[in-house]
């Protein structure tokens, strides 16, 4: 595939993503470098927010961290790697 198409496919997957989590009661905001979200449950009830998630949605199985991605993980205990592709 090529640059446009990863990138398409990229943004597709972030998009489904951030929906799906929002469908299940998660509040999802995008985020800066190093991931592309950051997440927490939200209880309907009374609104309190649960802990931080960082997120980095990949669109395909094999697809590597950037070595930005990487530091952060290192860096962070509530950071998650999201694949979301059929590849």
């Amino acid at each position: 595939m090529n640059l446009h198409g990863n990138k398409i496919q990229g943004f597709y997957a972030e998009q489904t993503y951030a929906t799906s989590r929002r469908l299940q009661g998660y509040e999802v905001k995008r985020t800066g470098k190093g991931h592309d979200f950051v997440e927490s449950k939200v209880d309907i009830l009374t609104g309190k927010r649960g802990p931080r998630t960082y997120v980095e949605v990949k669109s395909s199985r094999t697809a590597p961290l950037s070595p930005l991605q990487k530091k952060t993980m290192k860096e962070k205990r509530n950071y998650r790697v999201e694949r979301r592709g059929l590849f």
